[in-house]
């Protein structure tokens, strides 16, 4: 999105002519500011306001609803499947290209756990998030009114793994909403809750710093939360969470947040990958060894010419990725123009995390920083990041009203059904899915499922700069 709205800029008489077009293809026609997800799952944020809907900001681009099944860079066509293609039965559509800008992003990184696919629930995408905050009250109305003490415990029961940003602050969020929700069910207290943080290393947020990290862990055991490090999940077949230190926990919410791998699409081109899977780029942001194809964002393999170890790429953080749109931009300009191009570079600034509401921790330029001051440069950082003045407006707006009002704690989770009520009505069933005790068996089936080898083995960072 960002590279495309640089050059609508920059091309603006061109676009106009009809002497250039700029095609962007997303299989959503939204980009998601992710740093707002938890937030969002938490009920700080409307869900509308963590996406920037793309036909808006790109007014002058075409915009394809699709995804792309190949890419035959040597033909310089892509094969696409639409909305379109789909109603018609035509199959696909190949569309062809002067210069190729790939950046897919990122999808959750799973391992064959037994049970994972089909009680785990992702947490890369805004509709993941609102049918977790869903699902978290659900679990709150199905405990406080069955009298199975098993179903009960179960529900209360909530199990995150991964120790990066998207898992710490999406079970921080969950944690301090669902401790405010208690209190106005009659049989259920706070206490009564079990969160666990499941991480396969020795300590949790690495991006902010060893010692912010161990605060990070002392913070969130204070609340009764339990971080278990150097331990892996073994299973969770029959909603029953075993863990490799022998811990078993019946769980009917299961976290996914341990990592990312490159979108599958960078393996239907022809264009060189590097061992991770992701696309070889030069520091100029050219696929390595290719003409008129470029990359960017968790999918490019970028040197990075600030580091001081040889051969080390830039993180797949938005930190760069934002960065890198812009340089991207600016060189197809300059190619085809014939003028030299520019590297990218930038050194890390830090970053930042929220531990939920008034709480977080940083590390930025140096400076360590805890509590309230670090929760408040959070906000403040992705407000002035979050893609055009309308969302920083309703995002300010939504934060101060938060601030003056209760906390909403509504579950919308008929809102993933929403014909239920009518299929009822015209004498029908309600259909499995539609019953709203299914929990964790109507979980979003992450775009992620798809096994591990050749994944990337970092967690996606999604505190300072992450989108």
């Amino acid at each position: 999105m960002y590279t495309a709205l640089r050059l609508q800029r920059k091309l603006k008489q061109r676009l106009k002519s009809g002497e250039a077009e700029i095609v962007v293809v997303s299989p959503d026609p939204y980009m998601t500011y992710q740093p707002f997800l938890p937030e969002a799952a938490a009920g700080n944020i409307s869900p509308r306001h963590v996406v920037v809907p793309l036909r808006r900001v790109l007014d002058q681009c075409t915009i394809l609803i699709g995804e792309a099944t190949g890419i035959d860079h040597a033909k310089r066509t892509a094969t696409l499947r639409t909305l379109a293609s789909e109603e018609e039965r035509t199959g696909t559509v190949d569309v062809a290209y002067d210069e190729l800008v790939l950046a897919p992003g990122s999808i959750s990184r799973t391992l064959p756990v037994p049970g994972l696919a089909e009680h785990g629930i992702g947490f890369k995408t805004v509709e993941e998030s609102i049918g977790l905050r869903n699902h978290v009250i659900e679990q709150m109305d199905i405990a406080s009114s069955t009298r199975d003490p098993a179903i009960r415990d179960a529900a209360l029961t909530f199990v995150f793994v991964g120790g990066g940003y998207a898992g710490v602050e999406a079970l921080a969020e969950l944690e301090d909403m669902a401790r405010y929700a208690s209190r106005y069910y009659h049989n259920i207290k706070a206490d009564d809750m079990k969160w666990i943080l499941v991480e396969a290393t020795g300590r949790i947020l690495p991006e902010v710093g060893d010692v912010m990290g161990k605060y990070a862990v002392r913070e969130l055991r204070a609340r009764n939360i339990d971080v278990r490090l150097d331990t892996r999940l073994d299973s969770c077949e029959d909603r029953v969470a075993v863990l490799s230190d022998g811990a078993r926990f019946p769980t009917r919410t299961l976290v996914w947040t341990a990592g990312v791998k490159p979108h599958p699409v960078l393996a239907a081109t022809d264009l060189p990958r590097d061992a991770h899977g992701r696309l070889r780029c030069t520091a100029q942001l050219a696929v390595d060894g290719t003409e008129h194809a470029w990359a960017a964002g968790d999918a490019a393999a970028v040197p990075d010419l600030t580091s001081d170890e040889p051969g080390k790429d830039c993180a797949p953080n938005a930190q760069h990725a934002v960065r890198q749109a812009k340089v991207l931009a600016e060189n197809i300009l300059a190619s085809l123009r014939g003028e030299p191009l520019r590297d990218y570079r930038h050194a890390y600034a830090g970053s930042v995390a929220s531990l939920g509401l008034h709480k977080g921790v940083a590390h930025v330029y140096g400076r360590k920083l805890k509590g309230y001051p670090a929760w408040l440069m959070h906000r403040v950082y992705h407000l002035s990041r979050v893609p055009t003045f309308n969302r920083k407006a309703r995002v300010l707006a939504e934060w101060t009203l938060s601030g003056l009002f209760k906390r909403e704690i509504v579950s919308l989770g008929s809102l993933e059904h929403p014909r239920a009520e009518f299929e009822l009505a015209t004498g029908g069933e309600r259909s499995q899915g539609a019953n709203r005790s299914q929990g964790t068996d109507r979980s979003n089936r992450s775009k992620g499922t798809e096994g591990s080898e050749g994944s990337e083995e970092t967690e996606r960072p999604r505190g300072t700069e992450e989108a």
